[in-house]
């Protein structure tokens, strides 16, 4: 079960060929310890990029940013932006939770959606500049292992994010958030802490840093969660696949910062 729970998770999760079946399916939908479990192998993926800034490549560091917004994308897949799109314009929208539920559904894109879009995938490359250059000048032109940890220890924040909301929200309707929310519960939670917490050991010897990312992810899913219940009446799919992006950018900004202050 662990493992048909995991193969699911990652069909759902990437966009790596396996746990496509329905049995897989089955098990990741009453698996949300899956989700940051998961996210340890998405965040390595997405660092590798950054080991480029470093000799012997000495790639620059703008232009390996943009190949770790890349590499994110190329295994994660944008479903997620799409959550964030449709957000992003129900967040604009003047009228009660119908009206905006309704943007939801709408496939065309808005100004709302097109703001949110730039701004995570400005954030997502921006905090990863941010990190190459605070980690090339901590160890003399090399990107530290410190630093690939952050980027994971983010990762594993985002989805431990989303799996908290999959555990303590009720979905608005049937869809894809009733489809794992409906199989969840707080009696879940103990085991994607339990997955979550040695990540902020990951930017070792600096544990700061890995703190202030997994305290950030948790709290936008609070944000979202609080907005997404007031204005939509509970957690949809859109809604968490747009708080595992959003909690992404917040926690590698937050990583950031407390790797630069301390």
């Amino acid at each position: 079960m662990v493992l048909t729970a995991l193969r699911g998770a990652l069909g759902f999760l990437t966009r790596l060929p396996v746990g496509r079946d329905e049995a897989a399916w089955a098990a990741f939908a009453r698996s949300p310890w899956t989700f940051p479990a998961v996210g340890y192998l998405t965040g390595v993926v997405a660092a590798a990029p950054l080991l480029l800034a470093g000799p012997p490549a000495s790639v620059p560091a703008p232009t390996v940013a943009l190949g770790f917004v890349v590499a994110v994308y190329a295994l994660t897949g944008i479903g997620h932006l799409d959550g964030v799109a449709d957000l992003g314009d129900a967040a604009v929208v003047h009228g009660d939770r119908e009206a905006r539920r309704a943007v939801l559904k709408d496939s065309a894109l808005g100004v709302g959606g097109t703001v949110a879009l730039a701004l995570v995938v400005l954030g997502l490359a921006t905090g990863a500049l941010g990190l190459l250059e605070r980690g090339l000048a901590a160890d003399a032109g090399r990107v530290p292992l410190a630093a690939l940890g952050l980027v994971v220890a983010a990762s594993v924040g985002a989805k431990a994010a989303t799996a908290t909301l999959v555990c303590v929200g009720d979905a608005p309707h049937e869809g894809l958030g009733s489809a794992l929310t409906d199989e969840s519960g707080l009696k879940a939670l103990p085991a994607v802490a339990a997955l979550a917490a040695p990540a902020v050991l990951l930017p070792w010897p600096r544990v700061l840093p890995g703190v202030a990312a997994l305290v950030a992810a948790l709290a936008t899913a609070a944000l979202v969660a609080q907005w997404s219940r007031r204005r939509l009446g509970g957690v949809s799919g859109d809604v968490l696949g747009a708080t595992t992006e959003l909690a992404r950018v917040a926690a590698l900004h937050a990583g950031v910062i407390a790797w630069t202050c301390c």
